[in-house]
């Protein structure tokens, strides 16, 4: 059963209807790709998408290990390079809110980060940077 409906609205624009609770996403064409660059590109979701991850299976390790990462923040940079046209790297800088996390909470999160599956399913030629900053 499929999990996304999606739909061509003209003009480089699609909408997305998550099925299961009805939510709609937007994409449209980058600017610099005859877009109108109005909502995420698709390059950009791939780029959300690794950073939700990240959160995600952050928040899921503090959980089951009774730490807390509320406030937690992540910045995350895509660049796009040529021939093929292609995401050549996305950088995510995760700034949690404090520093007093444990040396084993740190080990927790940072092994964390790197085990979601999103980024697991990125192209082996798509660098993928990942920095720490805690206290942020």
């Amino acid at each position: 059963m499929p999990t996304i409906k999606m739909t061509y609205k003209g003009d480089l624009r699609t909408e997305a209807t998550h099925l299961q609770s009805g939510s709609k996403i937007f994409t449209d064409a980058p600017t610099d790709n005859k877009g109108k660059g109005e909502a995420f590109s698709p390059t950009d979701l791939v780029a959300n998408a690794l950073g939700a991850c990240i959160l995600t299976i952050i928040g899921i390790s503090a959980n089951a290990n009774d730490f807390n990462i509320d406030g937690t923040e992540i910045d995350i940079t895509k660049t796009m390079v040529s021939n093929p046209r292609r995401i050549g790297e996305i950088e995510v800088i995760i700034n949690l809110p404090h520093d007093n996390y444990s040396a084993r909470e740190k080990r927790l999160i940072e092994s964390a980060a790197r085990t979601c599956p999103v980024g697991k399913s990125l192209h082996p030629e798509t660098k993928e940077t990942i920095v720490f900053n805690y206290g942020k």
